[in-house]
């Protein structure tokens, strides 16, 4: 099993901490360790040699610095932002020119993953699956409440079991459906929430690149045969910017057949940590539980966050509930958490004013 993880994104709901230059994957959100870090945790069962990190050129130093015992050259790097689609293909056609006929699951490093004894288990199982079916796996996890910002799967029957591990068949996907549809995805039972955590044989995904997203392909396929020779840097980026800036979902896994696809369900305790909401939900014991990081004081609060990440200073909440406040040394973020969906809002409003400094 070779891993591939993702840590080339940006994380603008998490402003004032998740910043262009230094995005969420590489901040300290749920541990003293970045989110980054903990997914190379994660996959201590596998050696280095099989651990990839696909990000951009920006980040590369960051990729560097947290996971000194990466091999260097198991860096992917993308020299533009082309989306899900492009990353992964490039990432296939990369492992896949030394490793063909191997197995690879994408890993994102923004995600939080609790159940690490869980995650190896239906990870190993979903290897054997491929080995067995040539099949496109997806590890899912149950749906805890109705979610507008995540995507949702349909399941069908049962179709094996392995080692207790239930293997289920797939309908269609659902991409951030509107809060009604979501109650009702709830109340059917029938729809997990969309890990993005994906496993197939390196031949098998490549394949269907060439069916359903065939320039995308032949543009990888020529980044893979210049790789590893004096012309692999002036290939890649001649390639890789003209590729088509779609994510994995629409581009291959809306049009693939369906009897391909198999669902593992996981007790993963999963979060994809898009805003704070999400972090306090994920992170505090009950709803009315605060959370805090750094040098904070609470007092009479109710279900509020409280991060600071700037040691200059004491962060003191007073009597208050469901407020997310964030300190950094150049920027505050006071707001009320169940509305932290809207904090690109601000970053947008940033752009547009120009302070790129705070961006």
């Amino acid at each position: 099993m070779k891993a591939v993880i993702l840590a080339g994104g940006t994380g603008t709901r998490l402003w004032p901490l998740s910043r262009k230059n230094q995005p969420k994957q590489f901040q300290s959100l749920a541990s003293k360790n970045t989110l980054f870090q903990e997914a190379i945790d994660r996959l201590n069962f596998l050696a280095p040699t099989d651990i990839y990190v696909a990000t951009n050129e920006e980040f590369v130093d960051m990729v560097k610095i947290q996971a000194p015992n990466l091999p260097h050259e198991q860096i992917i790097v993308e020299p533009a932002l082309r989306d899900t689609a492009s990353c992964i293909a490039l990432a296939a056609a990369i492992v896949g020119k030394k490793h063909p006929n191997e197995v690879m699951v994408i890993i994102y490093a923004d995600h939080l993953i609790k159940g690490m004894e869980e995650f190896e288990k239906k990870l190993k199982i979903s290897e054997q699956v491929v080995q067995n079916e040539n099949s496109i796996n997806i590890i899912e996890v149950n749906a805890k409440f109705p979610n507008v910002n995540l995507g949702y799967v349909k399941v069908t029957e049962k179709l094996d079991t392995i080692d207790d591990v239930e293997i289920f068949g797939f309908e269609r996907f659902v991409e951030k459906p509107d809060l009604e549809t979501a109650k009702e995805f709830q109340k059917d039972g029938g729809y997990l929430w969309n890990t993005g955590i994906y496993m197939w044989k390196i031949s098998t995904i490549l394949e269907a690149y060439k069916t359903h997203l065939p320039d995308t392909y032949e543009r990888v396929m020529k980044i893979q045969k210049a790789y590893g020779t004096d012309k692999q840097d002036i290939v890649t980026r001649e390639e890789y910017p003209l590729c088509e800036k779609i994510s994995i979902d629409y581009a291959i896994m809306e049009k693939i057949n369906p009897s391909q696809v198999r669902i593992i369900p996981g007790d993963l305790g999963w979060s994809d940590i898009g805003t704070w909401l999400s972090l306090h939900e994920e992170l505090a014991q009950s709803p009315t539980d605060n959370i805090s990081k750094g040098e904070v004081m609470e007092i009479d609060c109710e279900g509020s966050i409280l991060y600071n990440y700037d040691d200059s200073k004491l962060v003191v909440g007073l009597g208050v509930k469901d407020l997310a406040i964030i300190n950094t040394p150049d920027g505050i973020l006071i707001c009320d958490k169940n509305r932290s969906q809207d904090v690109k809002k601000i970053v947008q409003k940033l752009k547009e004013q120009s302070k790129n400094e705070l961006l």
